[in-house]
């Protein structure tokens, strides 16, 4: 840390995000509002004397005239997160590490990987790592009518309740490997904000003209798809194994393959309430 500490910083500030304190430093005070404007949602802005976890950003804009691209780098406490030649690669990694660092480490959430959407004051769960579609299945949803509530954390308290965690949706380009943000409002939907009670789980992937015939399956069992996806389910398995039976106490719990999302919107859509 004493050989971070020597680089030389600018600027910076810290924030709380449920519950975890986290500090940012920057080498450039000119790319600070950069770096803000990638905090998890829902951030505050915070004075701590000691957090509990330090980012240290190095960076900057190139000019659009210049042939010198310098190396911009990332570091959370002593670990080095991000090395690349566009800033903006680092702006992404840091996004990605500091929302995945609160899902780790806050004390009284629990954060599954999970799209969420609210329809008859119920919350639809899409567990799901990257990849597996919950972000395309969201985006149908909220056409169709249902409030947006996330594409990435379905967030619960310790009665079971999500709460919204309203980041811009990750849509992938037709391409597959980049994506682009497009927040919830721009394409008409309403953004939730009370929290609510899990109507109904959906354990689905992608496979290329399936039909969907989903299973509906125990409790005992939702309880271990969504563990499977916790990310704090090795570090608070504790609170995991509170929480998540209680979220489910009222919910229907569906597993199955799909083809298309816009194929099952309205299966899904009349299964709860």
């Amino acid at each position: 840390m004493a050989k971070i500490d020597r680089l030389g910083w600018a600027d910076g500030m810290s924030f709380t995000s449920y519950g975890v304190r986290v500090g940012v430093r920057v080498n450039d005070s000119a790319i600070l509002k950069d770096v803000i404007a990638r905090l998890p949602p829902g951030s505050k802005p915070a004075s701590f004397a000691v957090t509990d976890h330090l980012y240290s950003i190095i960076g900057s804009r190139a000019k659009p005239d210049s042939r010198v691209r310098r190396l911009s780098l990332g570091y959370w406490n002593l670990v080095r997160f991000a090395r690349a030649r566009q800033f903006d690669s680092v702006l992404d990694a840091f996004e990605s590490h500091v929302q995945l660092t609160v899902a780790e480490y806050a004390p009284r959430r629990i954060f599954v990987h999970a799209g969420v959407v609210g329809w008859k004051d119920r919350a639809i769960l899409i567990p799901g790592l990257s990849h597996s579609g919950k972000t395309t299945l969201v985006d149908q949803l909220i056409r169709a009518g249902a409030t947006y509530y996330s594409d990435e954390y379905a967030v619960l308290d310790a009665r079971g309740r999500v709460h919204a965690y309203p980041r811009a949706l990750g849509m992938r380009l037709p391409d597959g490997q980049a994506s682009k943000k497009v927040r919830a409002e721009e394409i008409g939907a309403a953004v939730g904000s009370k929290p609510l009670r899990v109507g109904l789980v959906v354990s689905t992937n992608y496979k290329d003209g399936a039909r969907w015939r989903p299973k509906q399956i125990t409790r005992g069992k939702g309880v271990l798809e969504l563990m499977s996806h916790t990310v704090s389910a090795r570090s608070q398995p504790e609170l995991a194994l509170t929480v998540l039976p209680a979220a489910l106490e009222s919910a229907q719990i569906l597993k199955g393959v799909r083809g298309e999302a816009s194929e099952i919107v309205k299966s899904i859509l009349e299964r709860v309430g």
